[in-house]
């Protein structure tokens, strides 16, 4: 099956790998159906009382799952690096983002779940409420195990709704080890479940009656499936899929800062993530320059055992997605494309990928069309700005890019006014942060995470009008 192996039909398991080894992890048994339906129910359950708490007895919770995160940190890293081979220190990292996103999740139920008056046009009284709605349900990847979890899941228990979680099979001792951990944390049983399920137990969930809202990290692919899904369900669905982000970099930038970067937002988690640095177009003034130091540098990336210290590549999650990266680079080649450093599959066990470099990259070539979901960079020369930006805005995506530039406000303006992308990064390269908005456009998906904005995406948004 396409997220990891399951060993018959009739056994019916699902088999953790530890990428760096190949090696078989652990075998979990798939529920039945019934297990499902019950699951469901109970879920459905738990949100009649957990929907009656209060926001102080909601943040307690929250703010004990922090510290059960910072608590199990080494065990909790020590078992995502295992499954899905990101480097352990980046694992760790994962975790203390998850926990001060815990944290301040308490700080946006307060402000935005509050009731609000206001004043009707009649000289009546008008009050908004933002009303929990039921059972939310996560479908989510590999490869941010707990991140990708919090990140739906907590602003939804704060909303007083309630979550059932599909987490992806390659990362199924991830996601019991957090339903261990908010079950630590006092949260009633069942306000957050997991349910390790196939594809087909999926459709079906998302068509269950009690199921109020569905929401997917994943593939465009998977995205339109899903969203179809709850559409023809008349359920409320947030997709935040792929990207090929495009970081621009000017004739007036700091080249030694945007290299330095770029190389981090290509290879960080591996080159295993959505909102990562992949196209670089670079303007044709400062091309050459920033090309060699970007070479330079990718040639230097250390690939190894994630849990080594000096290692800065671990390897891809399954050997499938290293052969279709593997594929992408080759069809590139064949069509016009530049290999300046990497490119080649490396001999011995585990999933390992170069850090590689593309130019002569154009339309055409998977390399600049496609979603590269590895360490693989590929590099576009243009004239001037307005070449920079069209080449950016050139693809079906539309979740990130960056900008680098002397000039900040020229840069805020192109961000502003020209990016078609749900974020832009102004001369540095970051991920998700709490208090920012977090989705896409395009192909890239709908829906908004974080920043206040996720935490209303789920609720019933109810005017109350009282008269007289």
């Amino acid at each position: 099956m396409p997220e990891a192996a399951r060993d018959t039909a009739q056994t019916r398991h699902l088999t953790t790998r530890n990428p760096a080894t190949g090696e078989k992890l652990k075998n979990y048994a798939l529920m039945s159906d019934q297990e499902v339906e019950d699951l469901i129910r109970a879920t459905h359950n738990a949100f009649e009382s957990w929907r009656r708490t209060s926001f102080a007895e909601r943040g307690e919770h929250l703010r004990r799952f922090a510290e059960i995160l910072r608590d199990e940190k080494e065990e909790m890293a020590r078992l995502m690096s295992s499954e899905m081979g990101k480097l352990f220190s980046a694992s760790k990292g994962e975790i203390e983002a998850c926990a001060d996103i815990a944290e301040y999740t308490i700080e946006e139920m307060n402000t935005y779940l509050q009731d609000e008056e206001r004043p009707l046009q009649s000289g009546d009284r008008g009050i908004v409420t933002y009303s929990p709605i039921g059972v939310i349900y996560g479908i989510q990847p590999w490869n941010f195990p707990l991140y990708q979890v919090v990140r739906y899941a907590i602003a939804n228990i704060a909303a007083g709704n309630t979550v059932l979680l599909k987490h992806a099979a390659d990362v199924t001792g991830s996601a019991l080890k957090i339903e261990e951990m908010m079950r630590k944390a006092g949260f009633p049983d069942n306000v957050f479940t997991v349910l390790v399920i196939d594809h087909d137990q999926s459709d079906a969930v998302i068509e269950n009656r009690l199921v109020r809202g569905v929401t997917l990290t994943g593939s465009p692919r998977a995205g339109a499936h899903v969203g179809a899904k709850a559409a023809k369900a008349l359920k409320k669905s947030v997709l935040e899929l792929g990207s090929n982000d495009a970081y621009i970099v000017l004739e007036d930038a700091d080249l030694e800062k945007a290299v330095k970067h770029c190389v981090a937002g290509r290879i960080y988690n591996n080159g295993e993530t959505c909102v990562a640095a992949k196209r670089f177009i670079v303007v044709d003034a400062v091309y050459e320059k920033f090309r060699d130091a970007y070479v330079e540098q990718m040639k230097a990336v250390k690939l190894g055992d994630p849990f080594a210290e000096d290692t800065q590549l671990g390897p891809m999650v399954r050997e499938n997605l290293r052969a279709d990266l593997h594929d992408q680079v080759v069809q590139s080649l064949k069509h016009g494309a530049k290999l300046l450093c990497g490119g080649e599959i490396p001999d011995g066990p585990g999933f390992f990928y170069p850090a590689t470099v593309l130019e002569d990259v154009k339309p055409g070539q998977p390399a600049y069309d496609e979603e590269l979901f590895g360490p693989v960079a590929s590099l576009i020369r243009v004239k001037d700005e307005a070449e920079a930006i069209r080449t950016a805005n050139d693809s079906v995506y539309g979740l990130g890019g960056g900008i680098f530039t002397g000039d900040v406000e020229r840069a805020k303006r192109i961000a502003r006014d020209e990016f078609d992308t749900g974020m832009v990064f102004i001369n540095g390269f970051d991920l998700a942060q709490p208090n920012m908005p977090f989705g896409g456009v395009k192909d890239s998906g709908y829906g908004r995470e974080h920043g206040g904005f996720g935490i209303r995406e789920f609720v019933n948004v109810k005017a109350i009008n009282v008269v007289g």
